[in-house]
């Protein structure tokens, strides 16, 4: 597959993600345990993976699977930074409101880039590191609201410590990103079985989550596999179905293209997201959307296209060999 071919998949089914979790709803609320989608998700990508695993292997007896200790110790980190992650979002949301939040949200797009540079040595072009701007100032536009609106005197009222939250979630949603990418690239190992071993970690987390929610509820509803698949329906399975999928995909980009090219499928597809609810939900779309739509996809070409595009380089003219002349220098010495 081509990555550009898996950059639109992921776009589109990013962008169906929020879209799927709000018809989920019902009267406005979650009648299933929303803590139990990311685990079923990682559950599904884990068996995929490992179905995968399996017949690659089948097919190709000389599949390469690393199982150094000093390699798989390294697969829970991503878990933690993402744990780490969610945690300082929580606390994020103390201090700022939401639209101001989802605004910061476009800070991991630059840091993304700083980070791809500082640790994995990807240098990016001047035009590239232009085009990376342009697209946290575009998704920055479509978000934010008219000026008339009471949201907007919010947006730069929060106290310090918000920012400074901001701030480290966007760089820990980049320090995840870059290492995962790492983590793919550091060897020729399957693809199915790096997988294997993210996701693996990634149930072990996410069921220790759903048990220190059972604690601290203290077991009033029942242990959390009493109440899996609770208020599950259709649309539920596909938010599941949904996240499920969207990860794997990930992990390929991860692996055979890399972090910029996923930060600017999630960006479209958050643009995407706009577009389609204007049509589902009844939202105005704004001015400000257009603008940052127009900005992201100006983004999008100046970062893809061969520079020539870009730029008019001229050409070097020749002279003719005809028209060459000889010269000749008499040497004269002074005495």
């Amino acid at each position: 597959m081509q990555w550009y071919f898996v950059a639109a998949l992921l776009t589109v089914l990013t962008s169906s993600q929020g879209i799927l979790t709000t018809l989920s709803q019902s009267n406005g609320k979650y009648k299933y345990d929303y803590a139990t989608v990311p685990f079923l998700a990682e559950a599904f990508k884990l068996a995929v993976s490992s179905l995968l695993l399996w017949r690659e292997c089948k097919q190709s007896p000389s599949t390469r699977m690393t199982t150094d200790w000093k390699s798989m110790r390294l697969f829970p980190i991503p878990s933690i930074i993402y744990l780490i992650h969610n945690n300082v979002q929580f606390a994020t949301l103390v201090y700022v409101d939401t639209s101001t939040y989802q605004i910061m949200g476009n800070l991991k797009i630059i840091t993304t880039g700083i980070l791809f540079r500082l640790f994995l040595k990807r240098k990016l072009s001047n035009l590239q590191w232009i085009a990376v701007g342009l697209l946290a100032i575009g998704t920055t536009t479509s978000q934010v609201k008219g000026c008339g609106e009471a949201s907007c005197e919010s947006l730069f009222s929060a106290p310090i410590q918000g920012y400074m939250l901001g701030i480290l979630s966007a760089c820990l949603s980049a320090l995840a990103g870059v290492y995962t990418e790492f983590l793919m690239k550091k060897n020729n190992d399957s693809l199915y079985w790096q997988n294997l071993q993210l996701y693996t970690f990634g149930v072990i987390f996410n069921m220790a989550r759903l048990v220190m929610d059972d604690f601290r509820g203290g077991f009033e509803n029942g242990p959390w596999w009493q109440r899996l698949f609770n208020g599950y329906s259709l649309t539920t399975w596909l938010v599941v179905l949904n996240l499920g999928s969207t990860g794997l995909l990930v992990s390929w980009l991860m692996k055979y293209a890399d972090n910029i090219i996923k930060v600017y499928s999630t960006s479209m597809a958050m643009l995407l997201t706009m577009v389609l609810s204007a049509y589902l939900f009844n939202f105005k779309p704004t001015l400000q959307l257009f603008l940052g739509i127009l900005t992201c996809m100006m983004s999008v070409h100046m970062y893809f296209a061969p520079p020539n595009m870009l730029v008019d380089i001229p050409s070097t003219v020749k002279a003719a060999p005809g028209n060459l002349k000889e010269v000749t220098v008499e040497g004269r010495t002074d005495s």
